[in-house]
């Protein structure tokens, strides 16, 4: 069973011109690409593309590889190409910049962008050492985020007028981009840094060989194989940088292409397993159930429920709201209003609702 999706079949790509590399529009807008005709909320997809969400207004939780993170304006969110996102409901509002992952490499080689991997023999030591940007939530403040709204803004202002047919060079668009990342790359994402920024070089090249062939193997001697390196190296830079092995990090990579494909999609649980280069149904279950902590089926039924129950409000509102939220205070403190005629003893007067009279205090 398929999780609904407002967007699950709408391109993310711009359709009148999908060859720009580059795709700017508002959260409102991409609802109204539904096929349906009009917006779903919390729509989930697998991203194709990059896609940087600068919220503007309203506040709502965006999920994404199945973490929530709630976002409010001025929040800026980065899904990489595959991830697993899902949108927040209507009510809020966002920029969307998508981008495909080639287009700013031509600007500043885009080293918030690049893997790390074995330098290239153009390549500077100072450039093949460079990181990818990490995180996927950030909520600067003062200069930081005027800059980023700036950098947003121009580039939604500069394909607008591209669209128009004005004389705008790609090549500005590239270099607007190129900054935004740059930017972004200097800022610490909420939360803290991620795990993937403490990885040592041959850890950073496992994970980027692992993403490229998780469906190929899952032995971690090919892996230290192709990275020339011992498994004992391997282990050894996994365990100082995450507290798991190499091997529990490739099954972890593959458990999560797993959740994606469950969530996603109503493909049965044995092509899933065949598309992650199990040979037997059987034997994918077990390792799923193992990593994740239930069967295949159990985790697609709940994705739906979770999915479902988004869509609902959290609760009713109470008829009278002050006057639950006065019972819930003096319950908290283990405190029972008194009787209206203690209360009139005090020399209090009292109206009781409904009855249409008063009770005054005793005569001195």
């Amino acid at each position: 069973m398929a999780i609904d999706s407002s967007i699950g079949d709408v391109t993310f790509r711009n359709p009148h011109d999908p060859v720009v590399g580059i795709h700017t529009l508002r959260l409102k807008d991409l609802y109204q690409r539904s096929p349906q005709g009009g917006p779903e909320p919390n729509a989930r997809h697998r991203l194709p593309v990059h896609l940087l969400a600068l919220v503007t207004a309203g506040r709502a939780s965006f999920s994404v590889d199945f973490e929530t993170y709630p976002c409010r304006p001025g929040g800026l969110l980065w899904v990489r190409p595959g991830q697993f996102v899902g949108f927040p409901p209507p009510g809020i509002d966002a920029t969307l910049v998508l981008f495909e992952p080639q287009f700013p490499y031509d600007a500043l080689r885009a080293p918030a962008l690049r893997a790390a991997r074995e330098p290239d023999h153009d390549q500077s030591t100072a450039d093949a050492r460079a990181r990818p940007t990490h995180g996927t939530y950030w909520q600067p403040g003062g200069e930081d985020s005027d800059a980023i709204v700036d950098g947003v803004s121009q580039l939604e202002t500069d394909y607008q007028r591209l669209l128009r047919g004005e004389d705008v060079p790609m090549a500005v668009l590239r270099h607007q981009l190129a900054a935004l990342l740059a930017r972004v790359s200097r800022l610490e994402p909420e939360g803290g840094p991620e795990q993937d920024a403490a990885d040592s070089e041959i850890l950073a090249r496992l994970r980027a060989l692992v993403d490229e062939r998780f469906a190929a193997t899952r032995q971690v001697e090919e892996y230290a194989k192709q990275l020339g390196c011992s498994v004992r190296t391997l282990t050894r830079a996994s365990l100082a940088a995450t507290g798991r092995t190499a091997k529990q990090l490739v099954d972890d990579r593959v458990a999560l292409e797993a959740k994606r494909l469950l969530a996603e999609s109503d493909l049965p649980v044995a092509e899933v397993a065949a598309r992650l280069g199990f040979s037997e149904p059987t034997n994918f279950g077990r390792f799923f159930a193992r990593t994740v902590g239930s069967p295949p089926g159990a985790f697609r039924s709940a994705a739906v429920e979770a999915a479902r129950a988004e869509l609902a409000p959290e609760s009713a509102p109470p008829a009278q709201p002050l006057a639950a939220a006065g019972a819930k205070a003096g319950a908290a403190r283990g405190y029972t209003p008194p009787p209206p005629e203690e209360l009139a003893e005090r020399g209090l007067s009292v109206r009781t609702r409904g009855r249409g009279r008063a009770v005054d205090p005793p005569p001195r």
